[in-house]
């Protein structure tokens, strides 16, 4: 397979394309460890997170306090539009839905139809644990109430975001989900119609024009009925969803508020490759997360000098060819992005732990074993045939995933993020008096002795069950 066969004929300024400068970090002949490793890897420039936390926070405080009106404004300011009433009516969704292209319709419902496969097979089962006669803990799994569904607007459209964040919520069982995207100036304020006719084939009917940390902020708070006769937009319990910076600091800013899925920053990507592995699939999928944003992480580990070489011609090549090829340069050619060479396979699993990236291809020999060795990743790719763009779209799987190195302790978008667990405690008389001594024992070693009273006022005045708390 050649680069030309996956990317078509060149264009005609491809002379003209900013030339890609992938860095290249030489871990070889270095023995470090998690931490050392972590430093070395690839990473964004930290973002001025002081200066955007205040302006969201002066954002979440205006709309708390003035509602629809401080959603108008700032609906004129950020977007460039006149807005009375934010939601979208019925009828436009119908409409949009209509006028979906076949092709994106037929697209769509595949991934609905796998995406809740997944999703529904996620959901974890209740349980009963009898540890002894009369003495039962149970957990249910019981749906949030209502959740805020965040869909990002910017250099792309993402219906398939749609589709990653109402699908996992519906297998839950939520009652009530409401969505939000920005508004468009070339839409008539609306959101794009695609994002509305994604909403309305699963049937959602609670979408509003409204993006940014505004948005954030309406569903944290809620918003009053708005004199002109605008419907109230009652609060969430969960706001998911990708955005910019703005976005994921305003979730910060509401968490504990409301309960969020994770902060997500930029896309990234990481390929754990070996010799064998095909440069121009290499290439081609890290040219496909590049393509998202100038700010996205595209990461090559590998022991193959030869295959990074081959990797660095193919991006010239390739990156000349797409689209976006100037987004798609400035994404490779940031401190974000890199080959990462290493001596040894084992030490490139090391790498990848310590990288922690939101997608993850392994390319190697025997890519299954490899790929079960990784610990920290958001989602992993296993073999040539299960690139990252497979994912975002209809492997069934969730695209919205953790980044920045969180994947090592947070995951991604999934059925439970919209449950809860409720933990039932069902015990009679006999067998809380098979353990009544004992909660005696540790009321006293925690000098808490109303503990125990609690339990000997069930056994009469004058039991002595549990007593050792005032012995």
């Amino acid at each position: 397979m050649t680069s030309s066969q996956i990317q078509g004929s060149r264009p005609t300024d491809a002379l003209t394309v900013r030339t890609i400068d992938l860095r290249t970090i030489d871990l070889r002949g270095r023995d470090l460890g998690p931490e050392g490793l972590r430093r070395a890897v690839p990473r964004a420039a930290p973002a001025d997170a002081a200066d955007a936390e205040h302006k969201v926070q002066q954002i979440i405080d205006d709309v708390r306090r003035r509602g629809y009106a401080a959603l108008s404004e700032l609906a004129e300011r950020f977007d460039g539009v006149t807005q009375r009433d934010p939601r979208v009516p019925a009828a436009a969704l119908g409409d949009a839905l209509a006028g979906l292209d076949p092709a994106v319709r037929a697209a769509l419902e595949e991934s609905i139809d796998r995406v809740r496969r997944v999703a529904t097979a996620q959901r974890p089962p209740d349980v009963d644990v009898e540890l002894a006669a009369g003495a039962v803990v149970g957990q249910k799994w019981l749906p949030m109430g209502r959740v805020g569904l965040y869909v990002p607007g910017g250099l792309a459209v993402y219906p398939s975001s749609v589709v990653m964040s109402v699908v996992p919520a519906q297998a839950a069982g939520v009652g009530s989900i409401a969505l939000a995207s920005p508004p468009q100036k070339s839409f008539n304020g609306r959101p794009h119609p695609t994002i509305l006719a994604a909403a309305a084939l699963l049937g959602i009917e609670e979408v509003y024009a409204i993006g940014g940390a505004q948005a954030i902020a309406a569903f944290a708070y809620g918003i009053a009925a708005g004199e002109d006769g605008a419907a109230a937009l009652d609060p969430v319990d969960v706001i998911t969803g990708p955005g910019n910076i703005f976005v994921a600091t305003a979730k910060r800013l509401v968490r504990g508020v409301v309960g969020i899925d994770s902060e997500a920053g930029p896309t990234e990507i990481a390929i754990l490759a070996d010799a064998g592995a095909n440069p121009v699939l290499v290439a081609a999928d890290l040219i496909s997360q590049a393509e998202h944003d100038p700010q996205a992480s595209s990461v090559l580990v590998t022991d193959s000098p030869e295959l990074a070489r081959a990797v660095q011609s193919e991006l010239q090549i390739q990156a000349a060819a797409t689209r976006h090829r100037d987004r798609v340069a400035q994404a490779l050619s940031g401190r974000q992005s890199g080959v990462v060479l290493v001596d040894s396979l084992e030490q490139g699993i090391a790498v990848c732990d310590a990288y922690a990236a939101e997608h993850l291809e392994v390319m190697t020999d025997n890519a299954p074993a490899v790929a079960a060795r990784i610990s920290n990743a958001g989602a992993i790719f296993v073999g040539s045939y299960s690139p990252v763009s497979l994912g975002d779209y209809c492997a069934g799987s969730n695209h919205v995933l953790p980044t920045g190195g969180t994947a090592a302790f947070s995951s991604g978008l999934n059925v439970t993020t919209f449950l809860r667990a409720v933990q039932v405690i069902n015990y009679d008389k006999t067998a809380l008096r098979e353990v009544a001594e004992h909660i005696g024992a540790l009321a006293e070693a925690e000098n808490l002795p109303g503990h125990a009273d609690a339990v000997r006022a069930r056994f009469g005045k004058d039991s002595t069950v549990g007593s050792k708390a005032h012995s």
